[in-house]
């Protein structure tokens, strides 16, 4: 397969090679806007980029690892040969790395500083898990665009590596 891939076009293999690094991408930009949201919420105005480095390169490191891992890697072993397996773990990753990770990441960075600089009234034990819930849920809400975003590209990034795949085999 390696051999052969070397003969596909060059828009082939480019999309190949970095269309995870596109999904990762996202995936910052999503920890980002993320990031922002729960700073606006808690009224975090300090430490704005020790908080939102993070929040970038985790999920992109994350995404990108994962769809290679998923996806990219089964696909040139010839270990996944199924278009809707392959569909379906790039939309998961999409949204599940590239959307739920970030959202679920920024949670307890700025709840962590919103508690360190008092900026935010937080609840006393035992009601932790609501007050987290009830700050996410309006964040949640307006992510949903970004959440259906990533999964319309995961499985569109998907779906070209089948049929970067299918080429391949074509090929031998």
């Amino acid at each position: 397969m390696a051999k052969n891939f070397e003969r596909l076009p060059d828009i082939e293999k480019k999309l190949f090679l970095y269309g995870p690094m596109y999904l990762g991408g996202n995936a910052a930009l999503a920890g980002l806007i993320s990031n922002s949201l729960y700073r606006r919420t808690l009224n975090v105005k300090q430490a704005a980029i020790s908080s939102s480095l993070p929040m970038a390169v985790l999920p992109f490191i994350t995404t990108f690892a994962l769809y290679n891992a998923a996806v990219s890697s089964p696909l040139m072993s010839a270990d996944l040969n199924c278009p809707s397996c392959v569909m379906m773990r790039g939309a998961l990753i999409g949204v599940v790395g590239g959307g739920v990770y970030p959202i679920l990441l920024a949670l307890p960075v700025n709840v962590g500083l919103a508690a360190r600089y008092s900026t935010a009234p937080l609840p006393e034990k035992g009601g932790q898990i609501r007050f987290w819930v009830d700050v996410t849920r309006p964040i949640l809400r307006r992510m949903r665009a970004v959440l259906v975003l990533q999964g319309f590209f995961g499985t569109y990034l998907s779906s070209r590596h089948f049929q970067t795949y299918t080429q391949l085999v074509e090929m031998t």
